[in-house]
């Protein structure tokens, strides 16, 4: 490969398709919260004068932090995961509590060894957001790789899958009006995790786009670099999805290349480097830095993925480009450029 950028689009030929901002008041009485004098913080039912809606697991929204007059930090209670975490919104300037109607929202997943406040603290999410009709959710994701846990066939907690696409989405469509056009955008991990959800769950999103992610989870030496990562941040590698090859249907069921026929249907877009080099914006640091050598073996996954999608005639808009560190420079580069068609793709039209 060449440093050069190569955009990608591929459809078979008989194929058919920092600023700061959010509010957050979750229903009826944001008008009446200020009114009535609420601090900024505190439970969800203080805030907006009755109880918050429940997601049928019984996820419950306890606490809210307004950070500013369109940010809201919320307070889940989760039963899939057995704590509570957060996860923070962006409202559009023309959202209302009372509303009769739903917004289009776009899910930003964030990646390994970082948390719900990383888009905001790395990009100017909140300005690109504040240009159009919709709602932006960033939930927690620790390090839980977008996975109801294996557990050596144990199930059980921490089902982050679970938390992700039905008690957060319920408790957003319950309480924020978040509707039924759905996307998303993940970085690193949180890449993975947006496609393989759109796999899993055919037809919850209209797009998804990756920002070097690994989405063929079996390749050669792909299932070492996670297992070793995972032990890194502290975990028992096997709990995720299971030992490899010995759990390969686990490890199967979770892979965007094996369940890529799934992929149909959702708008794709995905993205890395592949030469090793720093890109435009990325700091200068030495050959050996990880995050120059990570981004080749996922530059080479994602490669090996868009052969696998030519394989099948799954449509896609790939950008492979090089030169590229694994690092938010390349990622904020990259959103830039799939953000119009991602809210194009959920009608999420401009203010």
């Amino acid at each position: 490969m060449t440093g050069k950028a190569r955009l990608t689009r591929r459809r078979p030929s008989s194929a058919p398709g920092r600023g700061r901002r959010p509010l957050a008041a979750g229903a009826l009485a944001a008008v009446m919260v200020a009114s009535l004098g609420v601090t900024a913080t505190g439970t969800a039912q203080a805030r907006t004068g009755f109880a918050l809606k429940a997601a049928d697991t019984g996820a419950k929204i306890t606490k809210t932090a307004k950070l500013s007059a369109n940010q809201v930090d919320v307070t889940i209670d989760s039963p899939s995961l057995g704590k509570s975490v957060k996860t923070r919104i962006l409202l559009p300037a023309n959202w209302r509590a009372d509303a009769t109607t739903t917004w289009p929202v776009l899910y930003a997943y964030h990646g390994g060894q970082d948390g719900y406040t990383s888009w905001t603290r790395n990009t100017d999410i909140e300005a690109w957001a504040a240009q159009y009709n919709v709602i932006v959710v960033m939930p927690e994701a620790s390090n839980g790789s977008y996975a109801d846990w294996f557990n050596y066939g144990k199930r059980g907690t921490p089902k982050w899958e679970t938390f992700h696409t039905t008690e957060v989405r319920q408790l957003m469509e319950r309480n924020y009006h978040a509707g039924g056009l759905r996307a998303a955008i993940g970085n690193s991990s949180g890449a993975q995790g947006a496609f393989s959800y759109a796999a899993r769950h055919p037809g919850m999103f209209k797009h998804v786009a990756s920002l070097s992610g690994l989405l063929s989870m079996r390749s050669p030496g792909i299932p070492a670099l996670l297992m070793f990562t995972n032990a890194g941040n502290g975990q028992d590698p096997f709990a995720i999805w299971g030992i490899p090859w010995a759990d390969d249907a686990n490890w199967k069921s979770y892979d965007p290349s094996a369940q890529a026929e799934k992929l149909r249907g959702t708008k794709l877009f995905f993205s890395s480097g592949t030469t090793g080099r720093p890109g435009p914006g990325d700091p200068d640091v030495a050959p050996w830095d990880i995050g120059l050598l990570s981004e080749i073996a996922i530059g080479n996954n994602n490669v090996e993925f868009r052969k696998r999608l030519d394989q099948l005639g799954v449509p896609y808009t790939a950008h492979i480009y090089g030169d590229g560190r694994h690092n938010w420079p390349a990622w904020i580069r990259e959103t830039k450029t799939v953000w119009p068609s991602l809210m194009a793709s959920i009608s999420a039209r401009r203010l």
